[in-house]
C-alpha cells in the first residue's frame, strides 16, 4: 500500500510561482511511477506531467498546456516529488492531485494509476 500525501497548494498572484509537494510512504519510491493531475471546477481531472525512472535515466512527460512552466522533480532520499510551478495563470487555478503507480510507464491516463492523494488547492488570481 501507498500512501500519499500532498503539501503547498495556495492562492498567488497570475505570474507568480508555487511549489507543490507530494510524501510518499509504503514501498519503495525509488521505482514508482509519479504523476500530478488537476481538477479544476466543473471539470474533468486533467494530466500535468509523469516522471518514471528507466534504464536510461528519469523520462517525464507533460502536458502542452503546462510544458516550460512547470518542473517535476523527486528526492528519493525524501520519498517526495515535487511540482515547480512558474508562470502561473488563471487557468491553472484547480485541485492539484498526485498519484502513483509500482509499473514503469509515462500514462496521461489516470485510470492506470494505483495510489492518490487526497489533493491540494491551487488558486491563482488575476
Amino acid at each position: 500500500q501507498v500512501q500519499l500525501v500532498e503539501s503547498g497548494g495556495g492562492l498567488v498572484q497570475a505570474g507568480g510561482s508555487l511549489t507543490l509537494s507530494c510524501a510518499a510512504s509504503g514501498r519503495t519510491f525509488s521505482r514508482q511511477t509519479m504523476a500530478w493531475f488537476r481538477q479544476a471546477p466543473g471539470k474533468e481531472r486533467e494530466f500535468v506531467v509523469v516522471t518514471a525512472i528507466t534504464w536510461n535515466g528519469v523520462s517525464t512527460n507533460y502536458a502542452d498546456s503546462v510544458k516550460g512552466r512547470f518542473t517535476i522533480s523527486r528526492d528519493n532520499a525524501k520519498n517526495t516529488v515535487y511540482l515547480q510551478m512558474n508562470g502561473l495563470k488563471p487557468e491553472d487555478t484547480a485541485v492539484y492531485y498526485c498519484a502513483a503507480m509500482m509499473r514503469l510507464s509515462l500514462t496521461k491516463d489516470e485510470s492506470e494509476y494505483d495510489y492518490w492523494g487526497q489533493g491540494t488547492q491551487v488558486t491563482v488570481s488575476a
